[in-house]
């Protein structure tokens, strides 16, 4: 499974991880984008996006990339 990491997601989850390929939105050189082109590119290239944001968006992004985001919030 492919998953990114956004910005502020801790560090220490990632061996957690293991056997997954793990990238953060650092990695990527993803760190100035909005939140909807950020969800936009994190579907269509990742399988999960793990944030620790209540809010991740409030544009019109794809509905899945957002669903999939609340699902695995780290609060």
């Amino acid at each position: 499974m492919h998953i990114l990491f956004d910005q502020g997601t801790p560090v220490p989850l990632r061996p957690a991880l293991a056997g997954h390929l793990v990238n953060s939105v650092y990695e990527m050189g993803w760190s100035k984008l909005e939140n909807g082109e950020l969800l936009k590119l994190a579907e269509a290239t990742f399988d999960i996006f793990i944030t620790v944001r209540r809010e991740p968006s409030q544009d019109g992004i794809n509905i899945r990339a957002q669903i999939r985001s609340e699902l695995l919030k780290l609060a």
